[in-house]
Formats: C-alpha cells, structure tokens, sequence
C-alpha cells in the first residue's frame, strides 16, 4: 500500500498531489498542493513529522525520513521542505529543514540539522554534514558540501521554471490515472 496509516497518524495531501504506486509514503507527512513523489521514493514519517511545501518534487529513488527524539537527542529533528523545491534523484533527506525554491542534485544527501536557506542549489553529489547552514544565493557543492559561487539570474530562474515543469508533468500522470 503507497499511502500507510502508522500509529494513528495518516498521511495529509494536498490538492493535486501525485504519488507514483510504487512510492511509500508513511505516518505524520503532510504533501502540499500540486506536489509530486516519483517512483521507488520513501517517506517515512513514523517517529517525528515530514513537511513537504507546495509545488515541490521529489524525484525517483529519493528517502526522506527524520531523527527521532531520544537520550542522545531529546528533541529529534523532523523533515520539513518549502515550496518549489526540486529533488533530484536518490537524493537522501534525514532530519534537515529546506526553505523555498531550491535543488538539490541527484545523490546529494542533507543531513540531521542541516538548514538550507531559500534559492539554494546544491550539486549532483553533494554532503551536507550535521548542523551546517546553506546561506540563500549560493551554489554548493562537495563533499562535505562548500559555497562556490553565487547564483546567476538565470538559475534562479531556473526554481520556478522546474517547479512548474513537475506540475505540468504529474497532472498528465494524474491524468492516465497512475497515482497511488
């Protein structure tokens, strides 16, 4: 089943909401209006909430999970992501917080406590570590990720062209009736 109840908390969509039949999605997760989970995706929202923003994508093979409260740390971090954001492929989230209009590359993972600020992109690749702040405007990269340089007019652009891109394609998905 793609869309799983876990403990009594249900995962909420939006309006227009694609989830692809082979993703999962788990728990306390909330998906806004228009967003798209592409196939072989997890979303496991089962020990701490998952916040996805409106229009973003996230792209084939991706896992966005949480750190959980505990003795080594008494809060946990939930998962939460802005509007228009794009996440390339196998691209791992874990207990990290994600502003607006942002890319993250194929293969990137953003680590607990990472906070990514808006307009961000970070590259095919890349590490975000533990705790560390992506300063809105830039490019990153590496592994551990660095600042390289600052965004072009034409890649910021770039957010809201992709963005709307994914939407145009999910409403042809939703369309031929291959959601969950």
């Amino acid at each position: 089943m793609t869309i799983r109840t876990y403990r009594g908390l249900a995962p909420a969509l939006g309006e227009r909401v694609f989830v692809d039949a082979s993703a999962v999605v788990i728990g306390d997760v909330a998906l806004g209006d228009d967003s798209s989970v592409w196939p072989l995706t997890v979303i496991r929202g089962d020990m701490q909430r998952i916040r996805i923003g409106a229009r973003t994508s996230i792209q084939d093979g991706s896992v966005l999970h949480i750190t959980h409260a505990g003795p080594f740390n008494s809060d946990g971090f939930p998962l939460t992501l802005g509007d228009e954001v794009t996440v390339g492929h196998k691209v791992t989230l874990h207990g990290c917080t994600l502003g607006n209009r942002i890319l993250v590359g194929m293969g990137s993972i953003v680590m607990d406590g990472a906070v990514v600020e808006d307009e961000v992109i970070i590259g095919a690749g890349s590490l975000v570590p533990p705790g560390k702040r992506l300063e809105s405007g830039y490019l990153y990269v590496g592994s551990p990720v660095r600042q390289a340089r600052p965004l072009t007019d034409k890649e910021r652009a770039f957010f809201a062209y992709t963005a709307g891109n994914y939407v145009k394609l999910k409403d042809l998905h939703l369309a031929e009736g291959y959601d969950r």
